[in-house]
């Protein structure tokens, strides 16, 4: 065993001493792709990395108008590399940074932004509306970490009512792209009514699995809607462009598909004193037109009865009149025609001396129609007598 046993800031301050003291690496040029950049004061923070390895990096007091690096931009750097002591970490000290042409995972990150917008995946019209009545979710993300506890504690604070399914997925590294892609897959064949694609935030090389194809395809085809809740407010991924609707942030994706029950109670109780108020202002302004409105119908009916009373009156006198008329024209046709009748009366021609000769029954009207000794029937006004011939002369003069 050896001997040599040394403190941990012994050991630092050689490792540190080392890089300070090898002329070869003082002032010198890398070049890679920027990732995780983020900001502290005038520092700046980020790891410029290539196929193989990537390098920590720190620009101290950046000063206005210097250029800054960009997420995926290829850089060019000059600086010396640091062993931090009291941290114990290895860090390369930039003293200025160049752009230093298109970084790859950028490049290909367009590249295949491009092919699937010529493809229509982007296109608003085949985006599919959310549910408005959303009962049951699915969730595609890590079954460890913050994310899926913040789903569930926002949506359950919200609206406690809803069920949360969650089909546990790698969301970086190797093979994470399967696992999201059945994810999505498996919730869709559920009776789920959205699902949301989540992980935080991270560098690109960790959200690269929501910048693939595959994912893109799956989150493209699926029959539910999709939320795509990637990464930071300031994270924009390949899934955010082809889901049905972008949530900044896992959270706010939770947000999105809980209805607050509380809020929705008060709102609708606003609501209801508001139209109650709405009401009975509407009935006080009304009040006097109504009540005059009534008055107005109750008149126009009684005038209109008195109206209708006076010409059923007048029909009445009118009909009356045209009865006794027509009563009179009849009783003086009447009177005509028994008149016409008295004096066609075979009876009163009797009277005037006539009489009514017959002979067995028939009516005799001509001398030619008796012979001598015939027996006759004389019928006069007042009775009948029989008579024989006993003489026949004809007559002349007729």
């Amino acid at each position: 065993m050896s001997n040599n046993i040394i403190s941990v800031s012994q050991f630092n301050t050689y490792v540190h001493n080392i890089f300070l003291q090898e002329e070869l690496l003082q002032n010198i040029q890398l070049y890679g792709e920027v990732s995780g950049v983020s900001y502290s004061g005038n520092n700046v923070y980020f790891s410029i990395k290539d196929e193989g390895a990537v390098l920590n990096c720190v620009k101290f007091g950046m000063k206005p108008g210097e250029y800054i690096a960009k997420e995926g931009e290829m850089v060019l750097v000059r600086g010396s590399p640091n062993y931090y002591v009291k941290g114990g970490r290895f860090s390369f000290n930039v003293s200025r940074i160049e752009p230093y042409g298109e970084g790859v995972l950028y490049k290909q990150f367009l590249e295949l932004k491009n092919k699937l917008e010529k493809l229509g995946l982007f296109d608003s019209a085949r985006k599919k509306p959310l549910p408005s009545n959303i009962r049951r979710i699915g969730v595609v993300s890590s079954e460890t970490g913050a994310v899926i506890q913040d789903i569930i504690d926002i949506t359950s604070r919200r609206n406690p009512t809803l069920d949360i399914v969650l089909y546990p997925a790698k969301v970086q590294g190797i093979g994470a792209e399967s696992t999201i892609v059945a994810g999505i897959a498996a919730l869709d064949e559920t009776n789920v009514d959205v699902i949301i694609v989540a992980r935080g935030g991270g560098s690109v090389e960790d959200l690269a699995t929501f910048n693939t194809e595959v994912v893109a395809m799956a989150i493209a085809n699926a029959k539910k809607p999709i939320i795509s809740a990637v990464g930071h407010e300031t994270d924009i991924t390949i899934a955010d462009f082809v889901a049905d609707v972008r949530a900044p942030t896992p959270s706010a994706a939770a947000e999105l598909v809980s209805i607050n029950i509380a809020k929705l109670a008060e709102a609708m109780q606003l609501n209801s004193m508001r139209l109650l108020k709405l009401v009975n202002q509407f009935f006080d302004a009304n009040y006097d037109r109504v009540a005059n409105l009534i008055s107005r119908a109750q008149n126009s009916t009684v005038l209109y009865l008195q109206q209708e009373s006076a010409n059923c009156a007048n029909l009445n006198a009118r009909l009356c009149n045209a009865s006794a008329v027509l009563l009179q024209n009849t009783i003086h046709k009447f009177d005509l025609l028994a008149q016409k009748l008295e004096n066609l009366n075979p009876v009163k021609i009797l009277r005037l001396g006539y009489a009514q000769v017959s002979k067995l029954g028939k009516v005799v009207s001509s001398v030619n129609d008796v012979e001598l000794n015939d027996t006759i029937n004389l019928r006069f006004a007042d009775g009948a007598v029989d008579c024989t011939i006993i003489n026949k002369e004809k007559s002349n003069d007729i």
